[in-house]
């Protein structure tokens, strides 16, 4: 068995969540660089440099690419042999623990934007910590913990969706609904954008994949051809579309497609997309 120390998962996740917000990840860029090379609109090769050179001050200056940080979502890969070590003043405390404190302490050191309400509906007041994050996790054989930090935007979260089709649908008629979903989105979720589709599973299966999806390298293939020929169809219907970043027309509407999938009952075929902006903020580290 391994013993990782609570205090470090906090801190982290805290040094991930900081990363992530201020530093925008390589495939990122290098898919934003490519774009601005191959755009043939003025306006829209100008504001994918533009997209750049924010991302560079942010990183240089250590401020926050967006206003918006984001909301945190937690994929942690727990080894079957390791074992959290609690604080000894909190021997009940557990990862999820570790990594909600880590969570917080990101917000307060790194000025980053408190944006969570406790409950929706009624007085949706601010928890003032940037917590909850959202976790998933899952064990896995061996001696490691792998934590993966997605920084969620609202505005392209608020575009996401789902459908459950029937298992007779078409590819074609399943694709040309991811694409109008990304149509839909538009300006507001603040293109060029990054396109998590999840296939299969259940209702909330099929979601959870569609985020998930975001977390491979923009431009990465599904291993299976044919879901791999999906994304490269579903990314040159989508930047026909011709919404351009920040939806002013041009090439780039998106910068990848990026599909996951899981088995499913034979009456269903569930489909969700989960939208991400330009600044598609994540980052990982193995413990």
């Amino acid at each position: 068995m391994r013993l990782l120390a609570f205090e470090s998962i906090v801190r982290t996740v805290a040094d991930l969540c900081i990363r992530a917000a201020y530093e925008l990840p390589e495939d990122v860029s290098a898919a934003v660089r490519k774009a601005a090379q191959n755009e043939s609109n003025p306006r829209a090769r100008l504001i994918l440099e533009q997209l750049l050179e924010n991302a560079r001050l942010a990183a240089a200056e250590r401020i926050p690419i967006c206003q918006d940080t984001g909301l945190t979502i937690v994929f942690a890969e727990l080894g079957s042999r390791v074992v959290i070590t609690p604080p000894a003043d909190n021997p009940s405390a557990t990862l999820t623990d570790a990594i909600q404190q880590g969570v917080a302490l990101a917000a307060q050191e790194g000025l980053l934007r408190k944006s969570v309400v406790a409950e929706p509906l009624h007085l949706r007041r601010n928890t003032n910590t940037n917590t909850p994050a959202f976790v998933h996790w899952s064990l896995v054989p061996g001696e490691q913990l792998r934590l993966s930090v997605i920084l969620k935007g609202g505005g392209c979260e608020n575009k996401s969706a789902f459908r459950m089709f029937k298992p007779t649908e078409s590819p074609q008629s399943v694709c040309r609904w991811i694409v109008e979903q990304v149509r839909n989105a538009g300006a507001d979720a603040c293109p060029p954008f990054v396109v998590g589709v999840g296939m299969g599973g259940d209702f909330e299966v099929c979601c959870l994949l569609s985020k998930k999806a975001l977390l491979r390298p923009v431009g990465s293939r599904h291993t299976d051809p044919f879901y791999a020929a999906l994304e490269e169809d579903l990314l040159r219907d989508i930047n026909a579309l011709g919404v351009g970043p920040q939806g002013l027309g041009g090439d780039t509407t998106a910068l990848g497609v990026q599909i996951e999938t899981a088995p499913c009952h034979i009456a269903s075929l569930p489909a969700a997309v989960n939208i991400e902006c330009h600044a598609h903020r994540h980052a990982s580290a193995v413990l």
